[in-house]
């Protein structure tokens, strides 16, 4: 007797615990469909579909860039604003980063372009980080993209070593 009332509470707390642990998920799924809810509300898309959880800040993404090696390559989704962008399609932008030179952003396989009245915007992108040297024609041609006089892109005479982005996913504020 004594072990059936034992096993009848045991079987009473396990049967409790099962239907407490199915809420949660619904609650979870009604969490996650808010916050898709609130990133389109909030953002413009561009490229693959990407969430703002698991975003690194500016300050964060500079010591991972440090850390870095010519030929190092990392995964990441990091948040900033926006510095330029390409004046002539949208087909690149500059982003800040602290105390440093900015960010140079190419999108994927130029499968997406950016809009050109986004500077000053805060963004989220998501991709590959690395380092890269720029030849001094690049330099040039990224220079009267972005609509700067031709005294200055004849000013462009070394390349440069830069914090590189190949970005697959971009939100931009509204």
């Amino acid at each position: 007797m004594f072990r059936y009332i034992i096993m009848k509470k045991f079987a009473f707390i396990l049967a409790f615990f099962c239907l407490l642990s199915c809420d949660r998920k619904k609650d979870n799924d009604e969490a996650e469909a808010l916050l898709e809810d609130n990133v389109e509300a909030n953002y413009e898309s561009y490229g693959q579909e990407i969430s703002p959880k698991g975003t690194f800040s500016s300050s964060v993404m500079l010591e991972k860039y440090e850390s870095l090696r010519g030929g190092d390559t990392i995964d990441v989704k990091f948040d900033t604003k926006i510095n330029s962008v390409c004046q002539s399609k949208g087909c690149w932008m500059v982003l800040e980063l602290p105390g440093v030179d900015d960010v140079m952003v190419k999108f994927e396989n130029y499968g997406f372009f950016v809009p050109k009245d986004a500077m000053g915007k805060d963004v989220i992108v998501r991709g590959k980080a690395f380092i890269e040297e720029t030849s001094v024609e690049e330099q040039r041609h990224y220079a009267e993209d972005a609509g700067k006089s031709i005294d200055e892109v004849m000013a462009i005479r070394e390349p440069v070593k830069k914090f590189g982005f190949t970005a697959d996913g971009v939100l931009i504020k509204k």
